[in-house]
């Protein structure tokens, strides 16, 4: 359960000694499972369902949530809903003797990159927005202003030539679609949404499916389609394959990204990093991720795991703070229906979250 607790704490200052309350709070994590509509498939795998992890903030052991967030583990990296169920749970009670005024700082230190850190470290920001009553870019202070609409990609999932065709031609409307892919002979599929969404701009996305040599020979074919973006073509850990090599369509790391001190070599292969808060282990560090892939020249991009409005919010807000210039936080259009509060889309434009949503 989660509970609140105000325990007497003797705080030391610079300055002077004096006894404080300090509150504690309480975590609790459940599963939660939200059918998508019809079925999501990469070069990886198909999946129907999304299957989520909600971390609440409460005051009160059982008390209601002040706090909340969101992850999907990532079984590409080896997680799944049991192992980080087991993390939390593992966490919780270091997590609860922390006073609220540490635990930001505390949670980066105590937990790994990944789902459970990024369900933890969403919950706290939203628990001391509400508290505090401010939002996120309030709380973050210096430069930090208030989110912007975005502009978000819709995904097509990976399917044949004539059914992403007929997909695109659905939504053809969309400025920006996200093909998956799985494989060289996958081109035909790109031609078939082109020609059915002749205006929207396209990104494809291969899912580590690529060689090298696949690479060079559909570029140029990409290029000459007008897609604007190659995500993942080749395995993570295949790194050193595109060091100082251009190609006719920008590239983009995903997989093969997670931590911060990964974007110096990356920075030699990719002109992009898709960061998502599931892989960098929160709000916080996809903050950090996104000012120091800013310092080494690479573009941004923000995307999301199929999932709620609860994890798309602070996804959001870390993509409109660096401008990123590609937005992939579709999970809900994607879902057959959403929680409530949940973000607004007009369409692609995806309304900043309302601070009930988060932050």
């Amino acid at each position: 359960g989660i509970g609140t607790q105000i325990r007497v704490v003797t705080v030391r200052n610079c300055s002077s000694f004096e006894r404080r309350n300090v509150s504690m709070v309480f975590f609790t994590a459940k599963t939660e499972s939200w059918p998508i509509a019809g079925k999501f498939t990469i070069s990886r795998g198909s999946k129907t369902v999304a299957e989520v992890i909600v971390v609440e903030v409460s005051e009160t052991e059982g008390g209601p949530a002040i706090g909340r967030g969101e992850c999907v583990p990532y079984a590409h990296y080896g997680e799944s809903i049991a192992q980080t169920m087991g993390v939390l749970a593992d966490v919780k009670p270091r997590l609860e003797a922390l006073p609220t005024d540490r635990l930001l700082a505390e949670v980066q230190n105590i937990m790994k990159p990944g789902a459970a850190r990024n369900a933890v470290d969403c919950a706290v920001w939203d628990y001391l927005c509400k508290k505090q009553n401010k939002r996120v870019w309030e709380l973050l202070g210096g430069d930090f202003k208030a989110p912007t609409q975005l502009t978000t990609a819709y995904t097509l999932s990976l399917d044949t030539a004539e059914a992403m065709g007929a997909n695109a031609k659905r939504n053809a409307h969309r400025p920006l679609l996200k093909l998956k892919l799985g494989s060289e002979a996958d081109l035909d599929k790109v031609e078939a949404v082109r020609a059915n969404a002749p205006d929207s701009c396209l990104i494809v996305d291969a899912n580590e499916g690529w060689t090298l040599e696949v690479l060079e020979r559909l570029a140029p074919k990409l290029a000459n389609i007008k897609v604007k973006l190659i995500e993942q073509p080749l395995p993570a850990g295949h790194e050193n394959e595109l060091i100082g090599k251009k190609f006719a369509v920008p590239l983009c790391a995903d997989e093969a990204f997670r931590d911060v001190t990964q974007l110096p070599l990356l920075a030699k292969c990719y002109q992009f990093v898709n960061i998502k808060l599931d892989k960098t282990g929160g709000f916080s560090h996809a903050l950090e991720a996104a000012k120091k892939a800013r310092e080494l020249g690479l573009g941004v991009m923000v995307g999301c795991m199929v999932s709620t409005s609860l994890s798309m919010a602070p996804a959001a807000y870390v993509a409109s703070a660096y401008n990123a210039e590609f937005v992939d936080l579709d999970g809900p259009l994607l879902l057959q229906k959403d929680r409530t509060p949940a973000v607004t889309y007009e369409g692609s434009t995806l309304i900043p979250p309302s601070h009930e949503l988060w932050g």
